[in-house]
């Protein structure tokens, strides 16, 4: 996957699930539903196109940009696609029961006590929520993001050779998968040390954890970073010796 798709895909990701959220909480301060729902739209449609056009530009910088070959197949969703999209959904819906007192604590009780336990990200992300004085289901969040996070992928590398031999079939036409695999490893590895080890947590602020961005951190950052380390390692496994006979 080349590195514009990839941080096209997580901007889009990033502003519907912003979005969703700053519906609800439109909603939930008795907000008419038809003028939240315009308004929410029209930020989300604006900052959805302004990321997209500033990678396009990136993307157009390549010697053969991926924008000349442009086909309705790029916007067909991959097996991967909709199962990170059907997950969003499901750390979406817990982040909004868990706002409400509606989680089911008992059945996710167990999975914030594994997360906590095999997980330093988590750790810290409690110890910051409880130094800031906030909880509203963050943790329990956090949590359900992390063991679907791992659920993705599980899945992902069941499949990860297949997805290898059709980069090997796509280097053919492009010249972007080493690019792609510096970025997305570099992507990885600096998603790792923040999310999953948590050295991001401490220096955000309450405003920051309390605020729309830190919702969309702690329900999206897991599966985000779960997405670019499949891209990572199928980038990587393309790079072999069969990869470079052109």
């Amino acid at each position: 996957m080349g590195a514009a798709r990839l941080l096209a895909k997580f901007w889009v990701a990033f502003c519907l699930f912003a979005g969703a959220h700053a519906l609800v909480s439109r909603i939930d301060g008795h907000a008419i539903p038809e003028e939240a729902v315009s308004s929410v739209g029209i930020c989300v449609l604006l900052f959805g196109a302004m990321g997209l056009l500033f990678i396009a530009g990136y993307g157009a910088t390549s010697r053969r940009s991926a924008l000349a070959k442009l086909g309705p197949d790029v916007f067909v969703p991959g097996f991967n696609d909709i199962v990170f999209v059907a997950f969003a959904g499901i750390v979406f819906a817990v982040q909004v029961a868990a706002a409400h007192h509606n989680a089911p604590a008992d059945a996710l009780s167990g999975v914030e006590r594994a997360m906590r336990f095999i997980l330093p990200g988590q750790r810290a992300l409690e110890e910051a929520l409880g130094h800031a004085g906030l909880d509203g289901g963050r943790a329990l969040a956090s949590a359900a993001a992390w063991i679907l996070a791992f659920i993705f992928l599980g899945s992902a590398f069941s499949r990860i050779g297949m997805s290898a031999g059709l980069m090997r079939l796509e280097r053919k036409r492009s010249s972007e998968v080493m690019t792609a695999a510096v970025f997305t490893f570099a992507l990885s590895l600096a998603g790792i040390q923040f999310l999953a080890l948590g050295m991001l947590y401490p220096w955000l602020s309450k405003d920051l954890l309390g605020s729309l961005f830190g919702t969309v951190l702690i329900g999206l950052g897991p599966l985000m970073l779960a997405y670019a380390i499949v891209a990572a390692i199928t980038n990587l496994l393309a790079l072999n010796p069969e990869a470079r006979q052109t």
